[in-house]
């Protein structure tokens, strides 16, 4: 009776954030000590995670599970309120596992230990903290603190260009994090009564569809950033191009599916009615993501630069299939957001491996390195099959559920299905061209002579604008000699691997956590086609793009805009 009524979620959100404090006063001269503890403390949580979820979470319910809530600042209606349900189960597990297995990866680390080990737990509480919020308000302070943990770690521990790219990604997502705000300050004042931001709450209201396009197209902008939507991208190849291996992993793996998310919790189940019209906008900007980051990607020469890119053109295929208006699309847009966390997480954390011999992150400098590191070229071989959608791997169930379900889509006609269609099946053949091309140029090209490192005592405490001590960064590559992954680095890749090549074959592993979800939203999203199809039944024949909304319907808008 005690388990049932412990704070799990509370604790799981707050467990790294406190034990992060303590990380000043810890006892600790050369780092080791510190980063046993960063981990400990991320191994624990996570633990914590899978007996919650396990003993408290039903999977075959749709609606919020495990509910927390306790007054913070009742004048304004800000409670402390988390829970999960089958959007944010399987994220915050997700969460859980990339941040745990990217403390681990930073185990070189030796420029301010304290302050990088205590920043990646401040970032772990964060995410988590976005997933679980089930007050709006809440959700968008949580949004705003993870956004100082990564600005530090990218501007402190990158490369030569990271506070350039450090600031790029603090301007984008902070000012489009402002549509969160105001959105949420809309909904909750609207109506008059008690002001609140419970989600829940927030749902059973009812927003004229004047007001909801507005709110859609303001949160479309906030998370369309944080998703690296086509043309709001930008900072994402620069903050990987600049971010040390654990930090590309945490963005890759779950800052970006902060923008899914926040996609399918807002737009799609609190704003149904919009959605109706800016549907075949996210079909439209999924198809650009997909053939624009393939492009893109193959363009790029220097390794982590490509697999931005690469990240980029994934998501594609998560906006695809929350358009899609079928069980199957969405349920393969959070199958997605799975599946590329884990592949683009040993993607960037096998290219740290692979920079801490070669120096370098240009792919034509490293020169043949196949034959000299065979575990870093198998472990990165079977990476790169995973993110080209090989059978048998988590990326071609996650693609394959996405086509079938917007082919499948009889909202849409015929002609608009079948284009869209043809043209992600372009990026899905552009994929492999440029992932086995940067493995041929990594693992197979002569044309470089090879340059390894390893530690160099006499340049760990280095620093100026071109020299980061992270790692064997601070390297001279003519003193040093080659190795292959150390046991360490095998098991980090091993973990993601396994979960890749086991979602693969029984995808059930995952859909079962949110199938149940996915399904209620998509009903809540038809039933709402058929009412607006009702009064509009031209909505998706010509002129889709600019809806037909009667005067009555503006009225309240354009009222409180003047």
């Amino acid at each position: 009776m005690i388990a049932d009524q412990f704070p799990w979620l509370t604790a799981i959100v707050l467990l790294p954030l406190v034990a992060s404090l303590l990380i000043p006063v810890l006892p600790d001269k050369d780092g080791k000590r510190v980063r046993w503890y960063a981990l400990g403390v991320g191994i624990v949580d996570f633990a914590l995670m899978c007996y919650a979820f396990w003993k408290h979470y039903d999977a075959s319910n749709a609606s919020f599970q495990m509910v927390e809530s306790y007054a913070w600042m009742p004048q304004l209606g800000l409670n402390w309120a988390v829970s999960v349900d089958g959007l944010s189960a399987p994220l915050v597990l997700l969460a859980g596992f990339v941040t745990t297995l990217s403390i681990f990866s930073a185990w070189q680390v030796n420029h301010r230990p304290r302050l990088f080990y205590f920043l990646m737990l401040v970032l772990y509480s964060a995410q988590v903290g976005v997933f679980v919020a089930k007050d709006l308000l809440l959700f968008f302070i949580m949004w705003e603190v993870e956004l100082i943990p990564v600005y530090l770690l990218v501007c402190i521990w990158g490369g030569q260009r990271r506070r350039y790219a450090a600031t790029k990604f603090l301007l984008y997502t902070a000012a489009a994090s402002i549509f969160i705000l105001v959105a949420a300050l809309a909904m909750g004042l609207y109506g008059g009564g008690d002001m609140t931001f419970d989600i829940t709450a927030l749902a059973n209201k009812e927003y004229p569809l004047g007001l909801q396009l507005l709110l859609y197209a303001g949160l479309l902008v906030a998370f369309g950033v944080k998703l690296a939507v086509f043309p709001m991208h930008t900072w994402l190849p620069d903050a990987h191009g600049e971010a040390s291996s654990p930090v590309s992993m945490i963005l890759a793996g779950v800052l970006l599916k902060m923008g899914g998310y926040g996609l399918i919790r807002l737009n799609l189940e609190l704003l149904p009615d919009a959605h109706i019209y800016f549907a075949p906008v996210l079909a439209i900007l999924g198809v650009v993501n997909i053939i624009y980051g393939a492009l893109n990607s193959f363009a790029q020469t220097n390794m982590k630069r490509r697999l931005a890119y690469s990240s980029i053109s994934h998501m594609g295929f998560v906006l695809l299939g929350i358009a899609s208006f079928t069980d199957l699309g969405i349920n393969g847009a959070m199958l997605q957001m799975i599946s590329h966390g884990l592949i683009a997480s040993v993607l960037f954390f096998l290219a740290g491996v692979t920079y801490d011999r070669t120096h370098t992150m240009v792919m034509k400098d490293m020169g043949g390195i196949g034959q000299a590191m065979p575990k870093v070229f198998a472990l990165f071989t079977i990476g790169a099959m995973a993110s080209l959608a090989l059978p048998g791997m988590s990326g071609f169930a996650g693609e394959l559920s996405v086509f079938v379900g917007m082919t499948s889509s009889d909202v849409y006609s015929s002609t608009f299905c079948t284009v869209t269609v043809f043209l992600a099946a372009v990026g899905v053949i552009l994929t492999p061209i440029y992932l086995l091309s940067m493995l041929r140029e990594v693992f197979y090209g002569k044309d470089a002579a090879l340059l390894c490192n390893i530690n160099n005592a006499s340049l760990e405490n280095q620093e100026d604008e071109g020299t980061v001590c992270f790692g064997t960064d601070c390297v001279v590559p003519e003193e040093a000699v080659y190795d292959d992954a150390r046991p360490r680095e095998v098991f980090i890749a091993a973990c993601f691997l396994l979960m890749i090549i086991g979602i693969g074959f029984y995808p059930k592993m995952a859909m079962q956590m949110y199938d149940v979800k996915t399904v209620a939203i998509n009903a809540n999203l038809r039933q709402s086609y058929a009412i607006v199809s009702q009064t509009n039944p031209q909505i998706y024949a010509k002129g889709f793009l600019v809806p037909q909304i009667s005067e009555v319907e503006l009225a309240p808008v354009l009222g409180t805009l003047k």
